[in-house]
């Protein structure tokens, strides 16, 4: 089987060239019960916008002007074409994504847009390309799930951030650990099902890598999608969740 990171990356450029912006591009994370609407938030691009994420990360950063904001996982660029409208000309975003073809649209989208202050960066989460202590913001919506080494993120945001810094992040996470066999299930994998850690074991992540003053923002219950529901065995009490996390340096 190929390894997880090129499972994702071969979703995420199939997205772009498959699928109109605003318009649902998979079967589980990309539906309208995962995504939540953007439209009447400042800065919302609907040309960025592929229904991929599971939260509103922009609309809890407490984002003021001037500030540094990184977006991991910025895809074509919607919560970074947020943030800007929160930290203005003054301020600077980056939208970090291992997709080629994301990257791409994101610049594209940019330049349509006009702004400069704003910088898409190819490369990995679990290895930010950028100096230690640059970034005043983290956010992110419906990405580090797919992220198997949740504790090496967790490391690297904080590495990121300046001191006083914080981030806040829509994830998926679980009541419970997964059954092994949809752990394993690529197809859930790519659809933020699969990696979807414990609640319990994610918040431990972020208390360990030396975040502070962690506060859960938002939360709700997702649906199963139907794939996880007709190929396995699912306990009685378990149940998908999205939330929004919030967390200080």
């Amino acid at each position: 089987m190929k390894d997880v990171k090129t499972i994702v990356k071969e979703k995420y450029s199939r997205v772009i060239a498959e699928h109109s912006p605003g318009a649902a591009a998979c079967n589980s994370c990309c539906e309208e019960s995962f995504n939540e609407n953007y439209s009447q938030i400042k800065g919302y691009d609907p040309n960025a916008d592929y229904g991929l994420g599971c939260g509103l990360p922009t609309a809890y950063a407490k984002l003021k002007t001037g500030q540094t904001v990184l977006d991991l996982g910025s895809g074509a660029g919607n919560d970074c074409f947020v943030a800007r409208a929160e930290v203005g000309p003054t301020g600077r975003v980056y939208g970090l994504d291992f997709s080629e073809a994301m990257i791409a649209k994101a610049k594209e989208n940019a330049a349509r847009l006009g702004y400069g202050n704003i910088e898409f960066i190819l490369g990995d989460i679990e290895a930010i390309p950028l100096k230690k202590e640059s970034v005043d913001v983290v956010v992110s919506n419906c990405v580090l799930n797919l992220i198997p080494d949740k504790e090496k993120v967790f490391a690297e945001i904080y590495s990121v951030l300046r001191p006083g810094g914080h981030f806040s992040i829509s994830d998926v996470v679980a009541t419970a650990a997964l059954p092994a066999a949809m752990a394993a299930d690529p197809v859930l994998f790519s659809d933020c099902i699969g990696g979807a850690t414990p609640k319990d074991a994610y918040l431990e992540a972020v208390k360990k890598a030396g975040f502070k003053n962690i506060t859960l923002q938002k939360e709700r219950e997702l649906p199963l999608p139907d794939r996880a529901a007709n190929l396995y065995q699912i306990p009685k009490d378990f149940k998908i969740l999205s939330l929004t996390l919030y967390a200080e340096k």
